[in-house]
């Protein structure tokens, strides 16, 4: 494990349940939704939006971290250093092809949050943690309505890791009905997208995911 100051620790934040945000315009449907699986429990908010809408993605993510702010939550970008940046956001989280996790802490300082996504390979997890990474995230674990072209990290994945120490996410078509299956791979945060903002209460889903957690 690579120096404390360039990994800090976030033990509220990098534990539980972790809300990633759809890709959506519809602010005044998305809005709501965050707030209510931040009430519901979420403790670690992703804003992910792929839009080239500039001012769209700085508004949005502008009241999300507010949303975050006001119920104790981490707030992270997706792949966008310089939004993070620019807001003060607590980290990002970056794909394999997005920007590199060392020009990202060198960016956004030592004490941010930033996670990478491992796909099926501890391998890239190995060299994640290795560059200073503060969480490392697999997937996906089902099938996956918001990326149904992802690769698929099995059940059986999480019980051949290494140790990492860092904490570890699993991510793909995780709902309520699943969870349980989820959590009992061990690892320390579940990300729901679907599962969350597609459910008629996000709260309610946000409390059944964690409910399943034993």
């Amino acid at each position: 494990m690579n120096n404390a100051t360039q990994r800090p620790a976030h033990p509220a934040w990098l534990d539980g349940l972790y809300a990633v945000t759809p890709d959506t315009s519809d602010s005044a449907w998305l809005l709501p939704r965050v707030a209510a699986v931040l009430t519901g429990g979420a403790r670690l908010v992703q804003y992910r939006n792929k839009s080239h809408d500039a001012a769209l993605r700085r508004e949005q993510a502008t009241a999300i971290q507010a949303l975050c702010r006001r119920h104790g939550a981490g707030f992270i970008v997706n792949d966008d250093v310089g939004l993070a940046e620019e807001l003060g956001a607590d980290g990002v989280h970056l794909g394999q092809g997005d920007t590199s996790l060392c020009v990202a802490r060198q960016q956004l300082g030592p004490h941010a949050i930033i996670g990478v996504t491992c796909h099926d390979q501890p391998a890239l997890a190995i060299q994640a943690v290795g560059n200073g990474a503060s969480y490392v995230a697999f997937g996906a674990l089902f099938p996956s309505c918001s990326k149904p072209e992802v690769v698929s990290a099995p059940l059986s994945l999480f019980a051949g890791l290494p140790r990492l120490d860092v904490p570890c996410v699993a991510i793909g078509g995780i709902t309520a009905a699943n969870a349980a299956l989820a959590w009992r791979t061990g690892v320390d945060m579940l990300a729901v997208i679907g599962g969350l903002f597609d459910a008629p209460a996000p709260d309610e889903a946000a409390r059944a995911i964690l409910a399943a957690r034993k």
